[in-house]
């Protein structure tokens, strides 16, 4: 049963009230309600503006606040109920149920041409790197609209629709994880079309998702970190990728995060024990959440090696690049179940294979690795709070841990 709960993140007059709707594993999403309230006025244990002023002013901002988060739950609960099995629910959806977008009658119902009125809308809702893909996706539909030398509409998207497209891409030699991407991508553009009062096929909601593969998790070992720990690098740059590779294997976040580490983020504390910890204090760029992370002494040991300062920064790019050259070299060779970019023709696609693992290294095994060699070290709960999963089942699946794997490791308590 899907339910919706308020909170506050931050200890200001002025803080920002989030949703946060949840219906068990199958989606934990947030969103701002555009609402704001001073921390001092709002119940955190129950998730409300708190109650009970003799002060007319803050008891009318309690009242008036209280009203319009009444409000907007049953709003969200309405959407959700008419959307259930026809529209893909992210938070992308939610955001779009507390600001509609903007109603224009101009808005056209031909497919490519809302897709680009929908995409100049999110431009400034989501992160650069979902615009791109929403570009790279819309580049694709409009290839498979020349290929068919057809218009389409966006009633025209329907299950035979769809049907086609797959072949399409497939034949193209896109991977199935991609078109099943492009295919709720489809459902979300027609949805928030209805949204627009634009019409839809009746057999919109019949869309199956197609069935993406399963692909290993790919990350780095305990041993492997050592290898390439202990390796010797006759150059600077390689050495300078090899400790950002470490850094960010022992700390566990997206490379947005942790290449932007300098010395100021760095803070001393003792704990109860009077012991002294060294902490990383930053907020993340995709949550917008303040973090306070310990580092470890491998991590220590890198910056006294560089008197105290974190590698030299680099972009993503480049650290995607060297990376692999740091894992080859240091011969982290395994062979590898994954994907890795192919050029043929002229024209680059994912392909599944067997690989010798450093050429399946991007920036995102840090945080992986991290998440995998500490399951069952560290308590899960923590684990969740450092690499910043929405939930435990979504860490799970990120590492990919089976129920019956969550099983065995419970089992050491019995």
């Amino acid at each position: 049963m899907a339910t919706i709960k308020f909170l506050i993140q931050k200890e200001n007059d002025n803080a920002n009230i989030y949703v946060r709707f949840i219906n068990g594993r199958t989606f934990d999403i947030k969103a701002k309600t555009g609402y704001t309230i001073n921390a001092e006025l709002w119940n955190k244990e129950t998730g409300n503006p708190r109650t009970g002023f003799k002060d007319a002013d803050k008891k009318e901002k309690c009242n008036d606040t209280q009203s319009d988060l009444t409000k907007l739950k049953a709003k969200i609960d309405k959407a959700y109920n008419d959307a259930t099995n026809k529209a893909v629910i992210d938070a992308q959806w939610l955001k779009d149920i507390i600001n509609p977008p903007i109603k224009i009658n101009a808005v056209s119902d031909k497919l490519i041409e809302f897709i680009d009125y929908y995409n100049e809308l999110q431009t400034n809702k989501v992160k650069s790197g979902t615009l791109k893909r929403n570009k790279a996706t819309r580049n694709l539909i409009e290839n498979f609209m020349n290929y068919t030398k057809s218009v389409f509409l966006i009633k025209d998207v329907e299950p035979n629709f769809i049907e086609k497209f797959e072949k399409y891409c497939l034949n193209e030699k896109y991977s199935l994880n991609y078109i099943a991407r492009a295919v709720t991508y489809f459902k979300t553009i027609c949805f928030n079309a209805k949204l627009n009062d634009i019409e839809t096929s009746i057999k919109l909601e019949l869309i199956k998702t197609t069935k993406a593969e399963k692909v290993d998790k790919i990350y780095l070992t305990p041993e492997e970190l050592i290898k390439i720990e202990n390796k010797i690098f006759d150059t600077d740059y390689l050495d300078n990728a090899r400790d950002w590779l470490l850094i960010s294997c022992e700390t566990g976040q997206r490379v947005s995060d942790f290449l932007r580490f300098t010395k100021e983020m760095v803070r001393v504390k003792k704990d109860k024990t009077g012991k002294t910890k060294t902490l990383i204090s930053f907020i993340q760029v995709k949550t917008e959440k303040k973090m306070d992370i310990p580092l470890s002494n491998k991590v220590l040991k890198i910056l006294n090696k560089r008197h105290g300062q974190f590698p030299r920064q680099i972009t993503d790019q480049k650290y995607n690049e060297y990376i692999k050259d740091v894992c080859k070299i240091a011969e982290v060779k395994a062979k590898t179940k994954g994907s890795k970019a192919k050029t043929d023709d002229k024209v680059t696609r994912k392909v599944n294979g067997t690989f010798e693992k450093w050429e399946l290294v991007t920036s995102h095994i840090g945080r992986r690795s991290f998440a995998t060699n500490n399951y069952g070290k560290i308590p899960t709960s923590v684990l969740i709070y450092i690499t910043g999963h929405s939930t435990e089942s979504m860490f799970l699946e990120y590492i990919g841990k089976s129920d019956e794997d969550k099983a065995m490791q419970a089992s050491e308590y019995f």
